[in-house]
């Protein structure tokens, strides 16, 4: 019996031991602490769930605060409810608020709901004058000089008034007077004088002289746009005169150059434009339906809505923090006073959200909308980080910014950056020179299953090198995206996918590629451009562009291979310099086309290897290669074993570029690829969501007929 008892007694104090061993474990392993942030919320309280904060930047006080006083055991979650959220400033993060591999900082949405954080003010208290036109006096505006550049109505970026509505005025004729030269090729300061003719000066005749100097204009030459200031105007001799930089002497101003003028009172004329007058009142014409009672119009405030900060150059770094299921939208860009030169990929503005010097942080499910700037740049010094299903639009600059303008070196080099499956669209809103996603000086970024679509210039831009020096973009693969609708005949000289400088190791693979016009010269699919070098194309459709579906400027032993080319409307390829050593190879290519010719450019002397590639015209027999027939192009050398032949696609004329059967692909050695997994996935919202509005893929088409016949 005693010892029955023992045993008795044994097993109790094991299973008490045993209980609380687990109790202790599970209290110790406990997955999250949690922070709560609600649009009710006051950053006075403690953050708990039924004492909500208020703000982002509350939270990340809360998550100092709670660092300071605690080991970091556990991954620190701020939830934050759906709402609406009105930002004052920027959420800054420091070193300090980073978290680590194993327990990240998380700003994540409270499940199934979606917060919309907001850098803008809401403008109330419109009245409607005689004319129609609703007026606000906006104090801030009239007493602290406010001023914004951007303005949303109903949610959609409105239209700030200008000359003409629709279409361009034309340059007369553009003097320079150089103030000082400087070092480079471009002066420091200079003058320019733009004159007109009558017929294109009479709309500028109501410009009043109190608002001169908030006047500007937008001229668009080749593959730059220029936005300036006016700093006088002459009406006697139809001349205004505007003042920075001297012009790029190998892309300036010029007669017959299209411009715009836009925010004076005068042209303020169409329903849905706007005009911040001198003295700080807000004038808007609205549209058909719009009252000020069921109208919501918002003012973007703050320039930047997340800044990421750290310092990798002494490895003092913004680690491992995510943002999930979270939007943002209303970011400032206020253009200075100097204006914004022309730059390339408008790479010299911001982003709403910019990064430096941070590794491991990750945007999920993430929107960022309704911006004067760029939406995403990891900038000098981040690496292992990842943008996914996330959702950037109605932008006024470009998608996602990856690198720097010059290479860094060490820890301030930026790589391993990740961006799948998002939908990056309607680019380029203020600054038409931006694109989808620019790799400047950075390696090893994967650009995968994206949809980016509806910009002005450029898709996807690789490199940022021109010619042979050193470079840092390597590696990078640029994968299964869908790159559609770009150019919309307003800049020249620019792709779907450009490249620049030597580029080992990049490959730029399985992409669809359609529907690219350029304004005049340039609109093509794959263009690698001044000294683009050692980059692999293959397995790519490329249909619908303007100039070709491939065109090298210079560069050197890249690979254009098994991809199909499909339907340009001028040429079908296209290259250009000749040098002292093997530019490209290309082989194993399909090219099928109704209009234009194949070849256009120097092929004759270029040192290529071109062979094993199909040909095929859908309209009838005629084949002209740079002005030869097929046999006289094959007497040059090249294309010995290729073929003119149907490639036996089920629909081409619609786009379906399947086989239906293979026999004449395998004679060249073409191997078929599955085009149709380009493009974002996931379930049926995602995927209409990547669709472009119908309305917007007729006014595209509209745009490139116009252009083609007007041309």
């Amino acid at each position: 019996m005693r010892q029955s008892k023992n045993i008795l007694i044994c097993l109790l104090i094991f299973l008490f031991v045993g209980f609380n061993t687990v109790k202790s474990w599970a209290q110790s392993s406990k997955a999250t602490i949690e922070f709560f942030v609600a649009p009710d919320g006051n950053d006075l309280n403690a953050g708990t769930k039924e004492e909500p904060l208020a703000t982002l930047t509350g939270a990340r006080d809360a998550v100092r605060a709670y660092k300071r006083e605690n080991e970091l055991s556990s991954s620190i979650v701020v939830v934050i409810r759906g709402g609406k959220y009105e930002m004052t400033e920027p959420l800054v993060l420091l070193p300090a608020d980073g978290g680590t591999s194993q327990y990240p900082i998380i700003y994540k949405a409270e499940e199934g709901s979606t917060p919309v954080f907001s850098g803008g003010k809401k403008i109330m208290g419109f009245t409607v004058n005689n004319n129609g036109v609703w007026e606000v006096r906006v104090p801030e505006c009239k007493y602290y000089n406010w001023r914004f550049d951007q303005l949303y109505v109903n949610g959609k970026r409105a239209v700030l008034a200008r000359t003409p509505n629709k279409g361009f005025l034309k340059i007369g004729n553009v003097k320079q007077n150089i103030w000082d030269r400087g070092t480079g090729r471009v002066a420091e300061k200079a003058e320019q004088v733009l004159s007109f003719d009558k017929e294109n000066f009479l709309p500028l005749q109501d410009i009043r002289d109190e608002e001169i100097e908030n006047v500007r204009f937008r001229a668009y030459h080749k593959w730059d746009f220029t936005l300036r200031f006016m700093d006088r105007i002459d009406r006697d001799s139809a001349r205004i005169y505007t003042s920075g930089h001297g012009m790029k002497p190998w892309n300036p101003l010029f007669k017959g150059g299209r411009i715009v003028f836009e925010n004076y009172a005068a042209a303020l004329d169409e329903a849905g434009e706007w005009y911040l007058n001198e003295k700080g009142t807000l004038h808007y014409m609205p549209l058909p339906g719009e009252t000020p009672e069921n109208t919501e119009i918002v003012a973007p405030a703050l320039e930047n809505i997340i800044s990421v900060v750290g310092d990798a150059k002494n490895n003092n770094l913004v680690e491992n923090i995510r943002f999930e299921g979270l939007a943002f939208s209303h970011c400032h860009y206020r253009m200075p006073r100097t204006g914004s030169e022309p730059n390339q990929a408008a790479a010299l503005i911001n982003a709403a959200v910019m990064l430096e010097g941070a590794r491991n942080i990750t945007f999920t499910n993430c929107e960022i909308s309704q911006t004067g700037q760029h939406a995403l740049w990891f900038g000098k010094g981040c690496s292992d980080s990842e943008v996914e299903h996330c959702y950037l639009n109605d932008l006024g600059g470009g998608g996602v910014y990856l690198g720097y303008f010059a290479p860094q070196e060490g820890e301030e080099h930026t790589e391993n950056i990740r961006l799948h499956n998002n939908i990056i669209q309607t680019g380029g809103q203020e600054f038409p020179s931006a694109v989808g996603v620019w790799i400047g000086h950075s390696s090893d970024n994967e650009v995968s299953r994206n949809d980016i679509g509806n910009f002005y210039y450029s898709g996807v831009s690789v490199g940022w090198i021109w010619g042979y020096a050193g470079s840092k973009a390597k590696r990078n693969q640029i994968t299964h995206n869908n790159i559609h609708h770009i150019g919309w005949a307003l800049l020249s000289d620019m792709a779907a996918v450009y490249t620049l400088g030597k580029s080992e190791g990049t490959v730029i693979s399985n992409n669809i590629v359609h529907h690219v016009h350029a304004y005049s010269y340039g609109g093509w699919g794959l263009y690698t451009d001044e000294g683009s070098s050692d980059i692999i194309m293959e397995n790519n459709l490329v249909y619908s562009t303007k100039t070709g579906g491939f065109h090298q400027h210079y560069g050197e032993n890249n690979i254009i291979r098994n991809n199909i080319f499909a339907f340009a409307k001028l040429y079908q390829l296209q290259c250009t310099r000749v040098e002292k050593h093997r530019s490209f190879n290309f082989e194993n290519n399909i090219v099928v086309f109704d209009e234009g010719v194949v070849l256009k450019g120097a092929w004759e002397n270029i040192d290529i290897q071109m062979d094993n590639n199909l040909y095929w015209n859908t309209a009838g027999d005629r084949y002209f290669f740079n002005g030869k027939s097929f046999a006289e192009w094959q007497k040059t050398g090249h294309d010995a074993n290729s073929i003119i032949a149907d490639p036996h696609f089920k629909d081409a004329a619609n786009y379906n570029f399947n086989l239906r059967n293979k026999r004449n692909v395998k004679r060249i050695g073409f191997k078929p690829f599955d085009y149709g997994s380009a493009g974002v996935y996931g379930d049926a919202a995602w995927l209409a969501k990547a669709k472009l509005p119908v309305s917007i893929i007729h006014a595209f088409d509209k745009e490139v007929e116009q252009n083609m016949t007007t041309k």
